[in-house]
């Protein structure tokens, strides 16, 4: 592995239950490395996004990251568009706060927009969007700061199935250009093999910790229909369905 980006060390995090929801979470990022969390529901795997943006109190433990927070961009499943703000204001908003001037910040929110596919949409309100082009909107949001590690909780589970794959193709091949740092939360077991190049499972909660963790043997660049077809997919694919299965196993719970 690259030299960490993100370290986390015996992580703790109790949201005031008698028991930890993270019971001593150890996870490392190599800088430019996709990894991806999975694990059964309500086994922690936001809290842990949340305990590294310091958005979450934890009891223990330790989260070092190589950059300043102000580097890191989150995106959540839910964008935060502001209704009464038009597209072009919305991206360009974080790159006011961060001081840059009016004309300057909007010019380069509608560079963004345009590598994102939405020239000519900078001046509709983001109830005037389909869930697909509010969801570009957000990622130029996201990008337009430019950061060095980007945090992703579920960001493309409301989208169907046809959308969902052509934008994290689109991402795919920012993040492989760039070489950017990502940690990504989600449920589809298929899409974190196809981003990632290492898989980490949680375990079951409450006192949940990466029970494995899978390194993906496919070299990049990938496509998200080619990198399918390759031998190591369904081997890793079934190795994931296995530990999910034994975490949940007697529960009654259904993954998904």
């Amino acid at each position: 592995m690259a030299k960490p980006l993100l370290r986390v060390s015996d992580l703790t995090l109790s949201y005031g239950a008698p028991q930890p929801v993270l019971s001593g979470v150890d996870l490392q990022v190599g800088t430019g490395e996709f990894a991806s969390l999975v694990g059964p529901s309500g086994s922690g795997k936001s809290s842990v996004l949340r305990a590294v943006m310091k958005l979450q109190e934890y009891q223990s433990g330790e989260v070092a990251l190589a950059v300043p927070v102000q580097d890191v961009g989150i995106l959540f499943q839910d964008d935060a568009l502001l209704p009464w703000r038009t597209v072009l204001q919305n991206v360009a908003l974080g790159l006011r706060i961060r001081g840059g001037g009016k004309g300057s910040s909007q010019e380069r929110a509608q560079t963004w927009l345009e590598r994102m596919g939405l020239a000519g949409l900078g001046d509709r309100y983001p109830r005037e969007l389909s869930g697909g082009q509010r969801k570009r909107v957000a990622l130029a949001q996201v990008l337009a700061l430019q950061p060095r590690f980007l945090l992703m909780d579920e960001p493309f589970a409301s989208l169907d199935a046809i959308v969902r794959r052509r934008i994290t193709g689109e991402l795919l091949e920012w993040v492989e250009r760039e070489r950017l740092t990502v940690l990504m939360v989600t449920h589809d077991l298929e899409e974190a093999i196809s981003l990632s190049d290492t898989v980490h499972l949680l375990s079951r909660g409450p006192f949940a910790r990466i029970s494995a963790s899978h390194e993906v043997p496919i070299p990049r660049p990938r496509d998200l229909v080619g990198v399918r077809t390759h031998p190591a997919f369904n081997t890793l694919l079934g190795k994931l369905w296995q530990g999910l299965e034994q975490e949940v196993e007697g529960t009654g719970e259904v993954y998904a």
